[in-house]
């Protein structure tokens, strides 16, 4: 016959038993890995599923995730190579391909490969100007992911990208580029407005000097014209004073119209004698 004492240790005894199987059989989930320690001493990594383990001489020191890592790399200050201040951050994307390593071979990888990433920005943004850091992202990313891959290698971590965030001048540099963007539309502004009136007054002088060419064309035509008529006229008379008289006279006759229909005219007087009048004119003519 069994006695409660031989009963409760037996009871002890299949306690024990349970406690050690559950304690030696380890189901590991997908996408993570764990890392066992020997009695204070790396022994190996426990992929997913079932896995066993020996109780109280192993134990599950570390679960590490296998899936990507999303780093976000804080805001910072970076100095360009001609002195300009921006504003960078960036994101990283990392995977653990070796757990023990990663455990072992740095105390926090996370925060280590944050400041890896800062410092190395800070040294390529540093080689560049301030356009050239403004306008190559792509050039960045490049140099960043070359700078960072090998050095976290070491540590068992791969670096799949680097993506920079954002990279933007300082308030304080934001406002001085603003400013000379305002100067140099005021610069074109005058520029462009100064041309403008060059051309016109360009035009207008060359617009008078084509009248004045004109006008003297005119004036030579007109002159021309009227030596011709002078030598028909004179050719045509022949010494004979009536026809230059019925000339004289009615281009006198015309005179004294056109000084009737003027705003001061009053009174106009008419000679009463009109051949006399032009036989005086051609008098004083020909005394001249």
């Amino acid at each position: 016959m069994f006695t409660i004492d031989g009963l409760m240790m037996a009871g002890v005894f299949l306690v024990l038993v349970i406690v050690t199987l559950f304690l030696g059989v380890r189901t590991v989930p997908q996408g993570s890995k764990h890392v066992v320690q020997r009695l204070g001493k790396y022994h190996k990594t426990l992929g997913p599923g079932l896995n066993v383990i020996i109780p109280y001489i192993d134990s599950v020191a570390y679960k590490v995730t296998t899936k990507d890592i999303v780093l976000d790399i804080p805001s910072q200050e970076v100095i360009t190579l001609d002195n300009a201040v921006i504003i960078a951050n960036a994101v990283a994307y990392i995977n653990i391909v070796s757990p023990e390593k990663a455990v072992y071979g740095v105390e926090d990888y996370s925060f280590a490969i944050q400041n890896l990433v800062q410092t190395s920005l800070r040294s390529i943004v540093g080689e560049m100007n301030l356009d050239q850091a403004l306008s190559n992202r792509d050039q960045i990313k490049a140099k960043l992911k070359g700078a960072i891959s090998d050095d976290i290698s070491d540590w068992g971590i791969t670096l799949k990208t680097v993506e920079i965030q954002d990279i933007n001048p300082s308030q304080t540099m934001q406002m001085a580029m603003e400013e000379q963007a305002a100067a140099e539309r005021q610069r074109r502004a005058t520029v462009t407005r100064a041309d403008g009136e060059k051309a016109a007054a360009i035009l207008e002088a060359e617009g008078r000097l084509e009248a004045s060419r004109r006008d003297a064309e005119a004036k030579v035509v007109l002159a021309q014209a009227s030596q011709e008529a002078i030598e028909k006229v004179t050719s045509a008379i022949q010494g004979n004073e009536l026809p230059v008289m019925y000339l004289l006279g009615e281009k006198y006759v015309e005179s004294i119209k056109e000084m009737s229909q003027g705003e001061n005219a009053k009174i106009v007087l008419l000679p009463g004698d009109i051949p006399a009048a032009v036989r005086g004119i051609m008098g004083g003519l020909s005394g001249k």
